[in-house]
């Protein structure tokens, strides 16, 4: 299967600093988003940390001895399960350096990650940066938020719009850095020709509406520009916080069997 792919980070308008971080590693497979927390630069340090330290975790280990039996979900794949170790071994990392530098202590990062192995597509996540799939022209949420009002949501307190115009949406209630073993949430899905990925931190989502980030997305064929455009447009919308997207287009390859998306299903 053929792909191309792109990723860029933006400050925005408002806030002094940049705290998100990405990656784009079409030849290890590995697309991450991170959207760090902290002031005083911390929050920069952690989301870039989080990335490098799971990439250095997926470059030297392999599947099988990354899966300790407590530990494996059995309804995502070997793939999607390797990415959640990563991320917990980041956390673990993350943890320590909190309590051991006291300039890093309020410090913390959510995640989005995905591996591509083949036609396969593992994402895990924590937090509320999101990873989108685009295809025959719709847009679907893979996954959900780990945020106050998303909670609320889900529990019927509250609807979708009044979440979207709350103040209280940016108040996460799962993030890296602040508990030793966070919950990882894990899914995985086989990708079809044509199909379009996108991962992003809240900057971007929380300024463009899902149906103008779908617009822009199915618009072009490249990926550097799909991006570009992604960003300006949060910034023509006031720029609020930082923003980052990393996209994965597919080209095309002959798939077998049924493309799915499987049941969400949290890590132990």
């Amino acid at each position: 299967m053929q792909t191309d792919s792109s990723g860029y980070s933006d400050k925005g308008l408002v806030r002094e600093g940049n705290e998100d971080s990405f990656v784009v590693a079409p030849e290890i497979g590995f697309f991450a988003v991170a959207d760090g927390m902290g002031g005083h630069n911390a929050g920069e340090v952690a989301s870039r940390m989080a990335i490098d330290v799971l990439r250095a975790y997926l470059e030297r280990t392999t599947i099988v001895c990354s899966m300790p039996g407590n530990g494996k979900n059995p309804d995502c794949s070997d793939a999607a399960n390797h990415l959640a170790s990563g991320i917990r071994h980041a956390n673990r990392v993350l943890y320590e350096s909190t309590r051991n530098n006291p300039a890093w202590r309020n410090m913390g990062t959510t995640i989005v990650a995905a591996i591509l192995n083949e036609n396969r597509l593992s994402i895990a996540h924590v937090g509320d940066s999101r990873a989108y799939l685009l295809r025959g022209g719709g847009i679907i949420a893979l996954t959900e938020d780990h945020s106050l009002v998303a909670e609320q949501v889900r529990q019927g307190q509250i609807s979708r719009e009044t979440a979207d115009a709350s103040s209280q949406r940016n108040i996460i209630t799962r993030a890296l850095g602040f508990e030793s073993e966070p919950e990882v949430e894990l899914c995985d899905l086989l990708l079809a020709p044509e199909d379009r990925i996108l991962l992003c931190s809240d900057g971007l989502t929380t300024m463009v509406t899902e149906a103008k980030i779908r617009s822009i997305v199915l618009g072009s064929g490249n990926p550097n520009e799909i991006c570009r455009l992604l960003v300006e447009e949060a910034n023509r919308n006031g720029g609020k916080d930082n923003i980052t997207v990393a996209v994965i287009l597919v080209r095309g390859g002959a798939l077998s069997g049924l493309s799915r998306i499987y049941n969400w299903a949290r890590s132990i």
